[in-house]
């Protein structure tokens, strides 16, 4: 009965595994206490693992020196115990429990390791606040919720490998120390030892290195990559995150998205027991924007945008004529059922569109009894009212919610509004998968603060071919050969057809104002590589992390990370990042100066 494991202390079942069937067994289990109950001449003690709970007893028959150490356990130690499993009393069978039927009657015991009081109690959907959870993750690792998400991903990640290796795709691993990129977010960088005043950075993604393995023949390519960002953070966003990373040559737009489609399939079968036998729909960049203000548009529900310019173009309301002039739109939703709204959670939606750069919402409130309300009906004529009614399908009930800017403003603003609204309006199922393919993105995007074109992507993927005339020309018209895949209103990931074609991709360096040299810096190597034949490749990477927590019907990506950072990108636990030794900047020849 000492604190150590010995030869004949071998665990044979895990705690959540025995039922009715192993009465009479002889049992050993090992875990830790969830609680401990003294009724005086009995105890009970639940011990938890990562399979469930099972009741340990103790009573009048047991030996009294167990019956002592049994009395002294307190929740959280760690216990080892022998028994036999026995048929629990009349009324104390908990049908709660897989294990309700059954207790251990204990002969022998240990305490392996005593327990401190925790900070928070060890329990299932706690309510502690999330730095302190955070704090000691390690305990909050320990609740069967959190436990379950993180074995939920463990079984994502084999339906993943499985799907990809029966498919032909090869696991290779990309190197975790390269050369730093030149755009997008901001690399965390990585002092070379050896070659003083140089830098590694850790990887953004493996999209080069993945692109040079198609051209070094392997055909299809996989990796649970490992990719860091130093950017700001969100629910679904981490400095360092998982990619399911792929990549395939001689292929088509259609044949990448067919593979992967065939992926989310199988894992909804697998695991949540779905069967999606449909083709996901497949909806351009622009009918995306129109019709959900969005490139990664929610269709569990409608609030379609609706453009109102051509009814109102001409109205004597300046804040919708004048954004018509000046090149911009009026657009609205119908929110079905949203007269329900008070005037205070109107005028709350007032202020959530300002945060989207929106200058204010009008609204008309029609009540289910037919009176009307409205902020904006004194300023137009009844025609132009009746107009807005009429095109917005309006009828008693409704709430008409009307946004008048630049057109970025408007499907920015009533893009978020419009979920904004379901949300409040509790018609989100987060069971109801709904996957959508969003293609033919814009190649490019202009920066008027730069005055420059940015990739929307990256700098690789290739423009349609019937828009390659306007590269030159018109090169904000150009569409990509991207293609995003979307659920419920978060994209899972995204990919393209890369450019293998020297020409295009010198071109592609030129319209983003890279002189020749600085793409020879830049991506020499890549260059290089590609004069010794490239066969036509493409791929996509979904985001691991935000597959897990969408699949799971969770909001947060941090309930299925074991160890994830905080919104400042630093780890509560382990204090990270911290200061370095001395003795090792001097050795890096580095020198640290804090800017005020």
């Amino acid at each position: 009965m000492g604190n150590l494991l010995t030869e004949k202390d071998k665990r044979t079942h895990m705690c959540g595994t025995l039922t009715a069937k192993n009465i009479g067994e002889k049992v050993c289990v090992m875990g830790w206490a969830q609680k401990q109950r003294d009724l005086g001449s009995l105890i009970f003690i639940d011990l938890r693992d990562r399979t469930g709970i099972v009741q340990l007893a103790f009573d009048d028959a047991t030996d009294r020196e167990i019956f002592d150490l049994a009395f002294g356990v307190r929740a959280e130690y760690v216990l080892c115990a022998s028994g036999t499993v026995r048929q629990r009393g009349e009324g104390a069978i908990n049908k709660n429990l897989p294990t309700g039927e059954i207790e251990i009657f204990v002969e022998d015991f240990k305490v392996l390791s005593v327990a401190q009081t925790p900070p928070f109690e060890v329990v299932e959907n706690s309510n502690v606040n999330a730095e302190l959870r955070l704090k000691h993750r390690y305990l909050d690792l320990r609740r069967p919720d959190m436990q379950q998400r993180i074995i939920a991903r463990s079984k994502i990640s084999r339906i993943v490998r499985d799907y990809y290796a029966e498919n032909g795709f090869i696991d290779i691993e990309t190197p975790i120390l390269v050369k730093p990129t030149p755009e997008g977010a901001r690399d965390y960088l990585v002092p070379s030892r050896v070659h003083k005043g140089k830098f590694y950075a850790l990887p953004q993604s493996p999209q080069i290195y993945k692109q040079l393995l198609m051209v070094s023949g392997f055909d299809r390519y996989i990796q649970l990559a490992r990719c860091f960002r130093d950017e700001d953070l969100r629910a679904d966003r981490q400095p360092e995150f998982t990619q399911i990373d792929t990549e395939m040559s001689f292929v088509t737009a259609d044949d990448v998205m067919k593979m992967h489609e065939g992926f989310l399939k199988r894992l909804m079968k697998e695991y949540m027991g779905i069967e999606m036998t449909e083709d996901f729909i497949r909806m351009p960049w622009i009918e995306a924007m129109e019709r959900f203000g969005s490139d990664k548009p929610d269709i569990r529900f409608g609030y379609e945008l609706t453009d109102l310019s051509g009814v109102l173009a001409n109205c004597g309301f300046k804040v919708f004529a004048r954004a018509i002039e000046n090149g911009g739109s009026v657009r609205a939703i119908n929110v079905k059922g949203g007269a329900r709204f008070s005037r205070k959670e109107i005028d709350s939606l007032v202020e959530f569109v300002k945060s989207y750069k929106a200058k204010g919402l009008a609204w008309l409130k029609w009540s289910e009894s037919g009176d009307i309300s409205s902020s904006y009906a004194k300023f137009l004529t009844d025609e132009e009212n009746e107009a807005i009614k009429t095109t917005m399908g309006a009828e008693a009930g409704d709430l008409i919610l009307i946004v008048a800017d630049k057109n970025k403003v408007v499907f920015d603003s009533l893009g978020a509004l419009r979920c904004e609204c379901a949300k409040r309006m509790g018609i989100l199922d987060p069971m109801d998968f709904k996957f959508l393919w969003v293609t033919e993105f814009p190649l490019l995007e202009y920066s008027e603060e730069d005055e420059r074109f940015y990739a929307m992507h990256h700098p690789f993927t290739a423009p349609m071919d019937e828009d390659l005339q306007y590269l030159d020309s018109d090169p904000g018209r150009v569409r990509a050969k991207a293609y995003d895949i979307v659920l419920n209103g978060t994209e899972l990931g995204g990919g393209s057809i890369r450019i293998h074609d020297a020409g295009i991709q010198s071109k592609m360096f030129d319209v983003l104002g890279l002189t020749k040299e600085e793409a020879d810096v830049k991506f020499g190597y890549l260059l290089e590589a590609f004069k010794y034949g490239v066969p036509p490749h493409g791929g996509l990477a979904f985001g691991f992390d935000r597959l897990v927590t969408l699949i799971l019907g969770l909001e947060d990506i941090r309930d299925v990370i074991a160890f994830p950072k905080v919104q400042n990108a630093s780890e509560l636990m382990t204090k990270c990042p911290s200061e370095p030794d001395p003795k090792a900047l001097d050795e890096l020849a580095l020198a640290v100066t804090v800017k005020e």
